[in-house]
């Protein structure tokens, strides 16, 4: 039997998903323009595709705003 479910995530990917390097490097500009009202989907649309695809930049994206707000 076959496991499509790892195809079946690939398909659902957003095209925009710029993947884990590219999106962890301007991570903190990132949470600044959030930060500061920025409309951070409109202009960053690759990393925001990647923050709800990948759970793990996910936290540490999580992480790194929860550090900015203290």
């Amino acid at each position: 039997m076959s496991d499509f479910g790892g195809l079946e995530r690939f398909l659902a990917t957003d095209r925009r998903d710029i993947g884990c390097a590219e999106a962890m490097e301007p991570l903190h500009v990132y949470v600044d323009l959030m930060l500061a009202g920025a409309n951070t989907e409109q202009r960053h649309p690759g990393i925001a595709a990647h923050l709800r695809a990948c759970y793990p930049c996910s936290d540490d994206f999580d992480g790194l705003l929860a550090a900015a707000r203290d």
